[in-house]
């Protein structure tokens, strides 16, 4: 069968067949998220059930979930206590210079949970920042306290750009409505804004939910026992690799209960205009002498997220020369170039014929193929990690604790993040140009060469630019899947700094924020654009 060929068109729902070349890759990626799962499922049932029983019915998994909810409760509220203000204040008042609140309130997004956790450690203790400038000895922020700290002020940008979104586009008929009801401010704002406002704090506390649960760096910095961190140590003091595994699948379960409870809320409700016409413009509220603890509150929050970590950072930079430390630093940054790019290169080569058959091609397939491509965004990083692993010890060794098998891991788990920028891509571009091209004699593959990937190539850039990046700074995965001496930046810098050695790690974090930086200059680059 060429490769060109038209899968069968009964298997479409009445869409027209897409090409074997887009079915078969698509297809083969959607198979490729569950093989890991279906292996640490194997993994977990090797026990006895009566072992099975014993491992999960104990106190010690109680107590774990009870951490983990409640880490995420707590940064879920924090963040929330952040973000919707700062949108509100941006979307819906005379603040001045909005879009420069809005840049420096997203920029955080630059400073990963871990480096905040550096960050936070490194202004406390007997040598830390405070002491040293100001003779003020604070103690060390550990545990919950710690963590919700650390992870709040590394992601309550995700929150924000949701509401900032959902307030900018709400219609204000509805404000005025209520108004002329006889609503006061504060009972329009919870009885109208609010209520409509739940599909994006939904979708915000997903994203915040999924990285909490799954965050490794900044739990083990801070030494607080949620299951990421005990996966881990389950795992790699080989204590109990069928506890770590269990532990893996209900991490895996809680993950997937944020998701479907996601979903389901958000399609309950319809939150567009039913009436037709044009949306009036709205009219923004005078802050009055309200501007200056507005002022006041956008620069709390600033200097804990922005300038705290770079104000830390700058202080032990300075304690000592980097130079000495410049062909260490370079090794690590070789090395996770290294694997980097190679799956920045995969992620977007799996992500394609997954975009062009979800958008050219929708049908119940496809659909289906696009929520499995998925799974490895959803699933926690270090559940992901530890799949891979068992799936390379049970059918592929070779592959066990090499770069590629790291590289594949970084593809699969960052894929969600090519797919948007080339769906995006995809959607501009006129289906016309396609069937213009096969009634000159073009076939599927020659279609797919000649005309979808020259007009994809701008998403093609910034989806490799995204995962690159976001690859460049990421520790869980590394963590359990880097070869014997790979050393990478998140590597070094977390190594450095849980054994205490805060000034050998503060390059390694200054690094990993400048390359961090590149992820939101991008996004305001690509919203600029639009």
């Amino acid at each position: 069968m060429k490769a060109g060929r038209l899968a069968p068109p009964g298997l479409w729902g009445g869409a027209s067949a897409p090409p074997l070349i887009v079915v078969v890759p698509a297809v083969f990626v959607a198979a490729a998220m569950l093989v890991p799962l279906f292996y640490l499922g194997v993994r977990a049932f090797e026990a006895e059930p009566d072992r099975i029983v014993a491992l999960v019915w104990r106190w010690r998994t109680a107590e774990l979930l009870l951490n983990t909810a409640w880490l995420t409760l707590a940064v879920i509220a924090l963040t929330t206590a952040i973000a919707l203000p700062l949108a509100w204040l941006v979307t819906r008042t005379d603040l001045r210079y909005p879009q420069l609140v809005t840049v420096v309130a997203t920029l955080p997004l630059a400073v990963p949970g871990y480096v905040m956790a550096f960050a936070l450690l490194g202004l406390a203790g007997h040598s830390g920042f405070m002491n040293q400038i100001f003779g003020i000895r604070l103690p060390r922020p550990e545990g919950l306290v710690g963590a919700t700290l650390a992870l709040s002020l590394y992601t309550y940008p995700y929150l924000f750009l949701n509401l900032r979104a959902a307030l900018a586009g709400m219609d204000p008929g509805l404000d005025e409505s209520a108004r002329t009801l006889g609503c006061t401010p504060r009972q329009t704002f919870f009885r109208v804004t609010l209520p409509h406002l739940k599909p994006a704090l939904f979708a915000g506390w997903l994203v915040i939910g999924l990285y909490v649960i799954g965050d490794f760096g900044a739990v083990a910095l801070m030494r607080y026992e949620a299951f990421s961190y005990v996966i881990y140590t389950q795992y790699a003091a080989a204590f109990d690799r069928i506890y770590a595994a269990w532990l893996a699948l209900i991490l895996v379960s809680i993950a997937l209960v944020f998701v479907v409870l996601e979903g389901y809320v958000r399609d309950r409700n319809r939150y567009a205009r039913t009436a037709h016409g044009t949306a009036r413009l709205r009219v923004r509220a005078k802050l009055g002498w309200w501007a200056v603890p507005a002022w006041l509150f956008i620069a709390l929050v600033v200097m804990a997220a922005l300038g705290l970590p770079l104000l830390v950072l700058g202080f032990w930079i300075s304690l000592a020369p980097v130079a000495p430390a410049l062909p260490e630093l370079l090794q690590s940054f070789t090395h996770s170039l290294s694997a980097a790019l190679p799956a920045a290169l995969v992620a977007v080569l799996f992500a394609l014929p997954v975009a062009v058959l979800g958008v050219r091609y929708p049908s119940p397939i496809a659909r289906v193929v696009d929520r499995l491509a998925f799974i490895g965004y959803a699933v926690p990083p270090l559940a992901f990690a530890l799949a891979m692993v068992f799936l390379a010890l049970s059918s592929l060794p070779l592959l066990y604790q090499t770069l590629t098998l790291l590289v594949l891991a970084y593809a699969l788990n960052f894929l969600p993040l090519a797919l948007g920028p080339l769906r995006a891509t995809l959607y501009q571009v006129p289906k016309s140009m396609e069937d213009a091209a096969r009634t000159l004699g073009y076939g599927p593959l020659k279609v797919f060469w000649h005309i979808i990937l020259p007009l994809t190539r701008r998403g093609m850039v910034v989806a490799t630019v995204m995962v690159f990046v976001i690859a460049m700074k990421e520790l869980p995965i590394a963590f359990l899947l880097a070869p014997t001496g790979f050393r990478s930046l998140a590597i070094v810098m977390f190594g450095r700094t849980s054994e205490g050695m805060l000034l050998q790690a503060a390059p390694y974090a200054l690094l990993i924020v400048v390359l961090s930086s590149a992820v939101v200059w991008l996004v305001f680059r690509q919203e600029g654009r639009s």
